[in-house]
């Protein structure tokens, strides 16, 4: 039997100077901080391809017209969305009422290098075997991958985005609605000058897992 298939959508910002990776910026300079957002992006989307899941799209902030994104379309072939207004919450929830008619679907950013398509495969299997939801936390109290069957509102709205205490709130509402998730493991994401040593030592001894 041929397995469900599982959608990946990622969620990108452009790579634009001063307005990515703003945080890095103290650390690397604007320039450099919107190269590395773009290494991101770009090994972001081949790890949703290398996971063999589904279709890839990629949700652009502020909208797919950035030459950047344009760029990526027709290198890879993966379709461009632009992210609708409001906060990240109304973002991702739009992307789930947008794309579960066809299927579950794993949403995604791009701030999480350690994250493998083996983390994808395994997401995936949860939703597979009837799991409502399933989540990867990330180390700073958020999360790096959410993963859905069918469009949950209560999971995103009135979140305190950016703070610690996104996933503990998420997890309150998911007993509240008796939903049915799992967390298969932790991560981390790069997003202030003390994760930069860390992303250089994962790029140096796992270039690209698996």
């Amino acid at each position: 039997m041929t397995p469900e298939q599982v959608n990946i959508a990622v969620f990108a910002k452009a790579p634009e100077p001063g307005a990515a990776k703003t945080r890095l910026i103290p650390a690397l300079g604007a320039p450099a901080a919107a190269r590395l957002q773009r290494t991101l992006t770009r090994r972001a989307v081949a790890t949703a391809l290398q996971a063999d899941l589904g279709s890839v799209t990629l949700w652009c902030a502020p909208d797919a017209r950035h030459r950047f994104f344009r760029a990526l379309r027709r290198h890879v072939g993966v379709p461009c969305h632009a992210q609708p207004a409001g906060d990240l919450g109304d973002r991702m929830l739009h992307a789930f009422r947008w794309h579960c008619a066809q299927g579950p679907l794993l949403l995604m950013g791009t701030d999480c290098p350690a994250l493998s398509p083996g983390d994808l495969r395994t997401a995936a299997q949860a939703l597979r075997e009837g799991s409502d939801a399933v989540f990867l936390p990330a180390e700073d109290g958020g999360y790096v991958l959410v993963g859905l069957r069918r469009p949950q509102p209560a999971l995103f709205e009135g979140i305190a985005w950016g703070t610690p205490s996104v996933m503990e709130e998420t997890r309150v509402r998911l007993r509240a609605c008796g939903a049915a998730w799992r967390e298969p493991r932790t991560l981390w994401d790069v997003d202030r000058p003390a994760d930069l040593p860390r992303l250089e030592a994962l790029w140096r001894d796992a270039p690209q897992r698996s």
